[in-house]
């Protein structure tokens, strides 16, 4: 233990904290983007169109199905030559690691979110939608205006608690290469040879991180009852 040098930390933190910046970043990115494709979902799920219905099921139960880090590499080196197939193009359309990262944990997380809205949505009474009705409103206006605001409020905590999973979850994006807070670490243990110092600062950086935000979401549990 007298061997280790922390002082790498500090000497290498401009490096670190950019790495951290673009894990935060596409975590937000992933978590807005999901929510919004996975309120979709959710809706199609509980849609009177059973065709509609069973292709949001069918996506849903795909990606829950499936690991995240096989997601990934399979739409990193397969999607390139789909849309060669689809383009005609001579070689594989290369999307690159960075936007490769952004979509798929958008659509992976999604399905997770479209759960989480789904059961937000069926919480609240149909009786609700009813009175929408008879207010004037049409299935949209009431599922915009009456629903969905509810839903988000009964759901925020487990929405959030989602999102610490989805933070984690983003060190996998290490494996394409890109320099996220993980893969910062990584190549900076590689370079000087100080690999415990690293994976331990990182490990302290995502238990503060993380613990932080589930006692944030304990506040809101206490604070948003669910509607009923």
């Amino acid at each position: 233990m007298g061997d280790l040098d922390f002082e790498i930390i500090t000497r290498t933190w401009p490096y670190l904290l950019s790495g951290l910046q673009y894990t935060l970043q596409l975590t937000v990115v992933a978590a807005l983007g999901g929510v919004a494709f996975g309120t979709l979902l959710a809706m199609a799920r509980l849609s009177s169109n059973k065709t509609l219905s069973l292709i949001a099921a069918a996506y849903v139960n795909l990606m829950r199905s499936i690991p995240l880090l096989l997601v990934i590499f399979w739409f990193y080196f397969l999607m390139p030559i789909v849309l060669q197939k689809i383009t005609g193009a001579e070689r594989p359309v290369q999307l690159g690691a960075d936007r490769s990262a952004y979509i798929t944990f958008i659509m992976f997380e999604a399905a997770y979110f479209c759960e989480i809205m789904r059961a937000g949505i069926q919480s609240i009474s149909k009786g609700q939608v009813n009175a929408g009705y008879a207010l004037g409103l049409t299935y949209k206006q009431s599922m915009q205006l009456v629903i969905l605001p509810q839903a988000f409020r009964n759901m925020l905590p487990i929405l959030l608690t989602q999102t610490i999973v989805l933070f984690q979850d983003v060190s996998l994006v290490s494996l394409l290469n890109v320099t996220d807070f993980v893969g910062a670490a990584v190549k900076v243990a590689q370079r000087d040879s100080r690999v415990v110092e690293m994976y331990l600062f990182v490990a302290v950086v995502y238990f503060v991180l993380s613990f932080a935000l589930s006692t944030l979401v304990k506040q809101l549990q206490k604070r948003f009852a669910i509607i009923r």
